[in-house]
Order: structure tokens, then C-alpha cells, then sequence
């Protein structure tokens, strides 16, 4: 009788066991975890069990267990310390520390004296400095870029692409944040916008817009597109690239280490490839990579310009009777409009190639639209070494060609109105 009156014990925090605790625990971010420490005795030690950091310092910094290794501090230390030195990004830093480690490790063994350009990172009072000097807070993605590389040495190959034509050649260099800072803008038409990249050839650069200014929106890139139609030298249009510096960074590494810009000649060429855009004829495929070129396009007047890299391949197994060679080529090129202009002429570029089984050629060419987009196809003509009268021809793929976003001048007609945002679209092709 005495026992069934013996009263149940509370259940408290101190005397739930241990393993339940830590499992609950695993659930909760790093900010939930610092605050259990403010409980009670049992939660704090509980909280610095060490395994439960683990998750958070590859989470959040990306430490692996090799580095931990080579540190040799427990996990709870090196989340401590690596937030007390790059905190204020940690909802940038995972992204943008994941997108340089891979482009460095894609780069390192195809473009090496691109890696070597990159410069060491720097240090939170750099940045401070260049925020007091410009008079503008920097994006907090953009300091944690370049908190872990500071841009780059200005050589060629720049580290943001490359493209070569016969009498034109852009290699763009990332900017480190003194020089960028140097180039900050303060005149209309461009205020308060920073240099990220630069040209040394061109001139060209892509601009990220620190402060929402003249229709544009705070952290957009773009390349600056000046109104030639315009008396107002403040008539600037802009091409979008990215909407902030962490998408403009991480969609062309993500690009780059795709294979989807290829590396020609230890450079980065920034041709966009559609898998669907291949043709074969018999034992020849014909495939085509396209690019916009803003550095001699403009919105007034309208004119964009392309370039396309073309790829002729015979396959290896072909007969060795197979080889021919290049006579002729027919275009048929079509607008957003649905306007169509024939072109045929002797050749590619000047030349005749030869194809032979497993033996490639390419070549760059270029055209230019007076419609935000448009599209070309067409077929080459060949015919065969060993036979001479025997011709044939080789299809080449639809493919399609569409400048970026771009937005109009606010100062176009000389006031302040609201700017005129235009996505090209291939929908009116037909």
C-alpha cells in the first residue's frame, strides 16, 4: 500500500537521457544552438558536444575533414573562428567560396596561368577603406568574393572570358577592389555604379549598380550600352547579366566548369552551346555555339551582334572514301520580324576544308540583327576526293541567337521617366 502511494518523480530537462537530447539538437540551426546554451547547465554542455558543429562548418564554410585535420581544432572552434572573421557573409559564403573552389580546380589543369593570376583575398579593412572612399556600402556577396580572392593581375587571358574574331578580340579581367574603386562612377548616366571587369583592349567592363540609380536596381550587372541616337551623353542602356553579383558569379562558373563555355587555346570562350542544335548528314555532324557580343551591339539603333563557332566532324569510322571537301555554303537567316535574307558564297571564311574520317574543323563567323533575336540554318556543299563529281550536302542545325535583358535609358528623352525593361524573347519567330 505504502509503495502504490510513493509518488512518480517529475521529469525534468537534467534527467532525460543523453541520446534523445543530441538527436534534437542535430535539428537545429547554428543561432538555436548558441541560444541552448543560455538554458540551462545540462542544454549548454550539451550543445558543445562536438559531432553537432560538425554539420554547420561544412554547411556554412565548407570545411572539410582533411582541413579540420590540418588545423587541428575541434569543430565547435572552427565555426567559432571562422565566424568571427567572415560571419557577416555566412549566407553568401557556402555559394560563393563552393563556386571558386570548383572553377579553380576546373581551371588549374587546362588554364594554369589563369590561377595563378587570382590575387589573395582581402582583408575586411580593404573593403571598409573602398566603402569610405566611393561613399557606398559594397554588396555584402561582392566583400565575401573578395574576401577569398581579391580580382585578379590584369594579364591575358582574363579570368571572365575571352572572344576572338578576325579584327576584334575581348578578354576581360576581374577587377581587384582598389582598381574597381578607381573606376567607380559617380557621372549620370552611370552613378553609382563599380567596375567589375575590364578589357584591356576593348575597354569593355560589366558594372554592378551599388545603390539603385537611374531606373536601375540595386546589385544588378550589366554592360553599358551608350544611346547613339541620343544628345544626352547620360543616355546609357544597360544589358542585364545578373540580378546580383552572386548570380552574375556563380551562373558563369557554373558555365565554365559544365564545359559549357569552352577552353580554346588556354582561354575561356564564352560561346553557349545548345545540345539540341546538332545535325548529322551520313557520316558528317555539323554543331554550332552562339554568342552576344555587347561591345558592338546598341539598342538605338537597333543592332546586336553575334558571333557563332561552327564544328565539322566526320566520324572516325567512316571509310577512308568518305573524305571531301568544303565547296560552298548556303544560309538562310531569319529575324524576330520573320524577314528573310539568303546568303551563298565559295567556301567558309575564306577557306576549303578537307574532311576525313575522325578529323574536325572549325571556324568563326559572325552577323548581325536589326530584331532583339533571330535565327539562321542552312547546308554546306561538298564534294567527294575521290570522286570529284559526286557532291552532296550537309545540313546545317537551326540555331537561334537572342540578346540578353537589357533596359532603356532613363535620361533617353532628356527627363526622368521610368525605365523600359525588354526580355527578348524567340517566341515571334516563326
Amino acid at each position: 500500500m505504502a509503495a502504490m502511494e510513493t509518488e512518480t518523480a517529475p521529469l525534468t530537462l537534467e534527467s532525460l537521457p543523453t541520446d534523445p537530447l543530441l538527436l534534437i539538437l542535430s535539428f537545429l540551426d547554428y543561432r538555436d544552438l548558441i541560444n541552448c546554451c543560455y538554458v540551462s547547465r545540462r542544454l549548454s554542455q550539451l550543445s558543445s558536444h562536438d559531432p553537432l558543429w560538425r554539420r554547420h562548418c561544412k554547411k556554412y564554410w565548407l570545411i572539410s575533414e582533411e582541413e579540420k585535420t590540418q588545423k587541428n581544432q575541434c569543430w565547435k572552434s572552427l565555426f567559432i573562428d571562422t565566424y568571427s572573421d567572415v560571419g557577416r557573409y555566412i549566407d553568401h559564403y557556402a555559394a560563393i567560396k563552393k563556386a571558386w573552389d570548383d572553377l579553380k580546380k576546373y581551371l588549374e589543369p587546362r588554364c594554369p596561368r589563369m590561377v595563378l593570376s587570382l590575387k589573395e583575398g582581402a582583408r575586411e579593412e580593404d573593403l571598409d577603406a573602398v566603402e569610405a572612399q566611393i561613399g557606398c556600402k559594397l554588396p555584402d556577396d561582392y566583400r565575401c568574393s573578395y574576401r577569398i580572392h581579391n580580382g585578379q593581375k590584369l594579364v591575358v587571358p582574363g579570368l571572365l572570358g575571352s572572344m576572338a574574331l578576325s579584327n576584334h578580340y575581348r578578354s576581360e579581367d576581374l577587377l581587384d577592389v582598389d582598381t574597381a574603386a578607381g573606376g567607380f562612377q559617380q557621372r549620370q548616366g552611370l552613378k553609382y555604379c563599380l567596375p567589375l571587369t575590364f578589357c584591356i583592349h576593348t575597354g569593355l567592363s560589366q558594372y554592378i549598380a551599388v545603390e539603385a540609380a537611374e531606373g536601375r536596381n540595386k546589385n544588378e550587372v550589366f554592360y553599358q550600352c551608350p544611346d547613339q541616337m541620343a544628345r544626352n551623353p547620360a543616355a546609357i542602356d544597360m544589358f542585364i547579366i545578373g540580378a546580383t553579383f552572386t548570380d552574375w558569379f556563380t551562373s558563369y562558373v557554373k558555365n565554365v566548369v559544365s564545359g559549357g563555355f569552352p577552353i580554346i587555346r588556354d582561354q575561356i570562350f564564352r560561346y553557349v552551346h545548345d545540345p539540341e542544335c546538332v545535325a548529322t548528314t551520313g557520316d558528317i555532324t555539323v554543331s554550332v555555339s552562339t554568342s552576344f557580343l555587347p561591345e558592338l551591339s546598341s539598342v538605338h539603333p537597333p543592332h546586336y551582334f553575334f558571333t557563332y563557332r561552327i564544328r565539322i566532324e566526320m566520324s572516325k569510322d567512316a571509310l577512308p572514301e568518305k573524305a571531301c571537301q568544303l565547296d560552298s555554303r548556303y544560309w538562310r537567316i531569319t529575324n524576330a520580324k520573320g524577314d528573310v535574307e539568303e546568303v551563298q558564297g565559295p567556301g567558309v571564311v575564306g577557306e576549303f576544308p578537307i574532311i576525313s574520317p575522325g578529323r574536325v574543323y572549325e571556324y568563326t563567323s559572325c552577323t548581325t540583327f536589326s530584331t532583339t533575336s533571330g535565327y539562321m540554318e542552312g547546308y554546306y556543299t561538298f564534294h567527294f576526293l575521290y570522286f570529284k563529281d559526286k557532291i552532296f550536302n550537309v545540313a546545317i542545325p537551326r540555331f537561334h541567337m537572342a540578346c540578353p535583358t537589357f533596359r532603356v535609358s532613363i535620361a533617353r528623352l532628356g527627363y526622368l521617366m521610368a525605365s523600359v525593361t525588354v526580355t527578348p524573347t524567340l517566341e515571334t519567330i516563326t
